[in-house]
């Protein structure tokens, strides 16, 4: 690295730490830098001041903007995190989230990708709801990925070979996610958005009359297998029965379909029945799943 590029780059470093750095409690800069140099000769050496503004008030500007963005961003990501933990606590979850993992990519869509982990390394920012605020922190993803995510050309049963699938190997769409969680957090966000609503709703034909919003009750524990998907330009979320949610794991793990069925039930029974039974479930199962384009590649193990 040169040495006119190795100063660009140390002035890039600075402006990006003080625009980056968290905002007061009354939504202001701080006067002072992370390593203690008041903020005022900071940005006298960033920014050259203006005719109306001096150059705090400028780095000011930077600095509320990208906070308010960010925030923002992940205000309408995680409803259901906001929901769980409520307004104060979500605010202080995503300050020393974005602290630790700040904004590194082109687009705000991959914002939110590392709370699930900082949530496994720091629980007590969600205690003692860390356990459901980690599923939350994942299905929520989930759903921004389903949203955003690459879609490939699907399969369907004309592609598929007509002979014992055995040895078959099946991929997933990229946007599709097969989710173990332990509370049934889709009732529970389809209840936030039933009462979000049916709030509006209300502050349209009564908007002059005080109302209070009801008290959200959060899930009891509950094992639920999820996938969430897209379908026609919209985000679903479907659940799964547990041998279907194995399936789908050990399908997506890049095991054959063989592979899969014994994960999903066990080695093959020595009766007809039971056999017979699991086929008619299987066939009806992807059948579905097909119907849904969850397929997007195959080939033999």
């Amino acid at each position: 690295m040169t040495s006119d590029a190795h100063t660009l780059y140390q002035l890039q470093r600075r402006m990006a730490d003080a625009i980056m750095r968290p905002l007061t409690a009354g939504q202001r800069i701080h006067r002072r830098s992370a390593d203690g140099r008041p903020m005022q000769d900071l940005a006298a050496e960033l920014i050259k001041p203006s005719k109306r503004l001096t150059s705090l008030e400028r780095l000011e500007i930077y600095n509320r903007q990208y906070w308010f963005r960010v925030v923002d961003s992940l205000y309408e990501d995680f409803p259901g995190m906001r929901a769980i933990l409520g307004q104060k606590r979500f605010d202080a979850l995503i300050t020393a989230y974005l602290l630790r993992y700040p904004s590194r990519s082109f687009t705000l869509n991959d914002l939110g990708g590392n709370l699930e982990r900082f949530l496994n390394e720091e629980p007590h920012w969600a205690s003692p709801l860390e356990l459901m605020a980690a599923d939350m922190a994942r299905f929520e993803w989930a759903q921004v990925v389903a949203f955003d995510g690459e879609e490939r050309p699907p399969i369907t049963a004309e592609h598929l070979p007509k002979s014992d699938a055995t040895g078959l190997t099946l991929q997933l769409q990229p946007y599709l996610s097969v989710l173990e969680l332990g509370f049934p957090l889709d009732d529970f966000v389809i209840g936030l958005k039933r009462l979000a609503a049916e709030h509006t709703e209300a502050g349209i034909t009564a908007r002059h009359r005080r109302r209070r919003r009801p008290r959200i009750r959060l899930p009891e524990p509950q094992p639920t297998f999820l996938v969430v998907h897209r379908f026609r330009n919209s985000v679903y979320y479907k659940r799964l029965e547990p041998e279907a949610f194995r399936l789908l794991a050990a399908l997506s793990g890049g095991q054959t379909v063989g592979e899969a069925l014994t994960a999903a039930f066990g080695p093959l029974p020595e009766r007809e029945g039971p056999r017979d039974k699991r086929a008619a479930c299987v066939a009806d199962w992807f059948a579905t799943w097909a119907q849904l384009n969850w397929f997007c590649g195959c080939g033999i193990k």
